[in-house]
């Protein structure tokens, strides 16, 4: 059985220029806005060089040493820091914690020259991994985010960045903290997300954790992964409305979120018991043969979705013969709900069939009577020469006897 899922978004009045939220469980897309277009992203850069850092250190508890070139032109830049001092020893899980927390520019460039020996050597890494990762859209020139015409990317490139980076434990359970202290006990991070839930009140306890950015090109922007009911969620917004005293990147996430949350969850399209199509079948025992789903199959839908009024359509070959071989394809059903397409499955001939003689004798009357009256008029004349063969066997012998 081959299964294809389609699913059918709404549109929203959004502050957010660019939108994509993904249904993680499916891999699947549920609402997207301008997400294919170019766009400053600012700090959700900071993603790819935590996602880099990780995959090319050996030990992320090893200790480095921060000097002043890793705070270089980020006071003149207004770069948001972590709170590192030049000269301080601490461990990479350390700067990791304090790139992804509070979206220290500071642990940013202190990484790249740890790993690669210069900014530039990491950021090359960077858009080597971009590549790797099918991100057409997205160009990088530094670490952190910081606004340039050449640094750019895209709210769909952005998700598949950060849908690679959660399959890494380490950044999973970074990017899911709410709190860290350094190993030295010297600083205690705090994320901004945690920080803008509790500042502005909001109530979204199903957001696990994200990346946060904000820049003067890219105005607010949000990445967050979130579970609501057994669903996971990835969701990325950018270049929201800027400068507002409203937290307009959570609240178009919020908004977005719910309406989902509230209105869509899994619902059963397909189980075994499920009869899709009977197809009639020729000169065979059974006058027909009964398909079945065969697969439980549950899919993200509506609520108001209601399984007994699907709609089963079937196009392929509508009569079996009785020496059809077994594997042989017959069609496919496709599985409506109203006028939406949910699946596709393919009719396959899982068990050959029997003849059935007297089928055959119904159907074909005069050709089997022709045939019998062949035979009945060749039977009577191999008797009839059988008889006189031995008639002259007799008369020869009567003869011979005199």
């Amino acid at each position: 059985m081959m299964f294809t899922i389609n699913v059918h978004a709404v549109e929203f009045d959004l502050n957010s220029n660019h939108a994509i939220l993904y249904n993680l469980n499916d891999n699947s897309v549920l609402y997207e806005k301008s997400s294919q277009e170019k766009t400053s992203i600012a700090s959700m850069t900071k993603i790819m060089t935590a996602i880099v850092a990780i995959e090319n250190i050996d030990n992320l508890d090893a200790k480095v040493k921060l000097t002043y070139a890793d705070f270089s032109g980020l006071a003149a830049a207004n770069a948001s820091v972590a709170g590192f001092r030049s000269g301080e020893e601490v461990t990479y899980r350390d700067l990791l914690y304090g790139l992804m927390l509070p979206s220290g520019a500071d642990a940013a460039q202190s990484l790249a020259r740890n790993v690669s020996g210069t900014v530039d050597g990491f950021v090359t890494l960077m858009n080597m991994k971009a590549a790797e990762l099918g991100c057409s859209n997205t160009h990088f020139v530094n670490t952190t985010g910081l606004d340039h015409a050449e640094h750019y990317s895209t709210v769909e490139d952005v998700a598949k960045i950060f849908q690679y980076a959660i399959k890494n434990k380490d950044f999973l359970e970074i990017v899911k903290s709410k709190t860290y202290t350094t190993s030295n006990g010297r600083l205690t991070f705090k994320s901004t997300i945690e920080r803008a839930k509790s500042r502005y009140g909001l109530s979204m306890d199903y957001v696990l954790g994200g990346k946060t950015g904000t820049t003067g090109d890219a105005g607010y922007c949000l990445a967050t992964i979130a579970n609501y009911n057994g669903v996971d969620y990835m969701l990325v917004t950018a270049k929201t409305i800027f400068p507002s005293s409203k937290p307009l990147n959570y609240l178009d996430a919020k908004t977005i979120y719910e309406y989902f949350m509230n209105n869509y969850s899994y619902k059963n399209v397909l189980s075994e018991k499920d009869k899709l199509v009977s197809i009639k079948t020729k000169y065979a025992k059974n006058d027909k043969v009964d398909f079945y789903a065969n697969k439980e199959l549950d899919m993200y839908l509506e609520n108001t979705y209601k399984k007994e009024e699907l709609i089963y359509k079937y196009s392929g070959i509508e009569e079996i013969p009785y020496d059809m071989e077994k594997g042989t394809k017959l069609g496919k059903v496709e599985v409506f709900d109203k006028e939406t397409l949910l699946t596709t499955v393919e009719i396959v001939l899982e068990e050959e069939q029997e003849f059935d003689l007297m089928k055959y004798i119904k159907a074909n009357k005069l050709q089997v009577g022709g045939i019998i009256l062949v035979i009945v008029l060749l039977l009577a004349i191999i008797i009839r020469l059988i008889f006189r063969k031995k008639r002259k066997r007799k008369v020869r012998r009567s003869k011979y006897e005199k």
